[in-house]
């Protein structure tokens, strides 16, 4: 699914992704402590090495997901919504 800029939704459609972006987040939080977590795994045991750094690249596309959040939550200020 194609997804559109926020400020071509409607208000009914920037609630649902609202809606979807706060229940995202729990997941994001969970991911990103597993990935850290394999992180520091794999450094304490392997030492320095792909393994390593390979979830850390992960952690690039859950950073990007805030970014969105964060637009989210100004085009709702701009339009005087609340969730």
């Amino acid at each position: 699914m194609i997804q559109k800029d926020l400020s071509e939704l409607t208000n009914e459609e920037l609630l649902l992704e609202g809606k979807r972006i706060k229940s995202g987040n729990i997941v994001n939080a969970v991911l990103f402590g597993v990935m850290i977590g394999v992180a520091t795994w794999s450094t304490v045991k392997y030492g320095l090495g792909i393994i390593t750094f390979f979830p850390l690249l992960f952690i690039q596309m859950l950073l990007k997901n805030n970014a969105r959040k964060k637009a989210f939550e100004t085009e709702l200020k701009n339009r005087n919504l609340t969730l």
